[in-house]
Formats: C-alpha cells, structure tokens, sequence
C-alpha cells in the first residue's frame, strides 16, 4: 500500500481527522520512548496490562480491524482474527521493536486506505455478531471519530502507565 501522510490528502476533512489521528499515534509512541524491554512489559495498574500489550491492542483491534477489515472489507484481515486470542497478549518471544514495528505499519497501511477515500463512503463489512443489531459506524468520518478517540484514551493511559513506571509526563503546563 501507498503511504499517505495527512499532507498528502486532497479532501480537507478527512485532512483534518488523519492529522487528528496521526497526533494521538504520535503520542502513544512518544511517551513510550525510552523505557527498556522490561519496563514496557510490566504491568503497574490491577488489570494486569501492560504498555506493549496496549500498542498490540492498538494494532490489531483497532488499526487493523477498524480501517482494513471494517471499511476496506479485506478478507484476509478479517480471517486472520479468527482464533487470534486475546490481543492484549504480546507473545513471549515478541521483541518491543517489532510490537511497535507493528503499530507503526499498521497505522501506515490504514492511512493509505483512508487517503484514497471520502468521508461518506461505507464501511465494505459489519461485525455484527460483535456488536449486536444496535450498533454500527456508517461511513468513514464515524470510523475515524471513533478510531481518534479510542486512540486519545489509550494514549492516557499509556501517560498514567508512565508516571507510574518512571515519573515521567508526557506534557505539562508550567
């Protein structure tokens, strides 16, 4: 796939939202900068997670399934999450570098497919067994208002995970 950067879009609004995105992208890997292996991997709040294991989630749940199974429809993406587990679990014999390798790629293939679209233009599949009969995003913009802000929420709690980990913020006013 192209790579497209928010730059590169001819349609203002979706300009707008992917540089929206690409801001939350930038954060949750910026203030995972400079921690070791074993600091991204320890977890520090009860539920157990962990700093890498949100990126995984942020690759698989949400980048991948959201822009290229959802609205692109590419059947291989969608098979590959039958028997996927639990994708808050990185593998033991997973590096930091290829998790976030792997988000990095991930946000790029779904920039490529959202740079070639409208904002009105319709998911190509619906989970429905997922969600129920009540729910459903209709067309790009919903994907990527609700992409950014599951983005922006994970990108606080990789801030809260921080300061836990090492004290440091991501940005403070003074």
């Amino acid at each position: 796939m192209a790579v497209t950067t928010p730059a590169e879009v001819a349609n203002p609004e979706i300009k707008a939202l992917l540089s929206a995105l690409t801001d939350q992208r930038d954060h949750v890997l910026g203030i995972l900068e400079g921690l070791d292996d074993d600091a991204l991997r320890r977890p520090v709040l009860p539920s157990g997670w962990d700093c890498l294991g949100l990126v995984r989630h942020l690759t698989l749940d949400v980048e991948r399934f959201w822009f290229l199974a959802v609205f692109l429809g590419d059947e291989d993406v969608i098979a590959s999450f039958e028997g996927l587990g639990d994708s808050w679990q990185v593998p033991a014999d997973a590096t930091a570098a290829e998790v976030l390798d792997a988000y990095r790629t991930a946000a790029r293939d779904a920039d490529a497919v959202i740079g070639a679209a409208v904002p009105d233009a319709p998911p190509a599949w619906w989970p429905a067994d997922l969600f129920g009969p009540d729910y459903r995003l209709h067309d790009l913009r919903e994907l990527l208002l609700h992409v950014i802000t599951e983005t922006a929420c994970h990108a606080g709690h990789l801030d809260a995970a921080r300061e836990l980990l090492d004290g440091r913020r991501w940005l403070t006013l003074t």
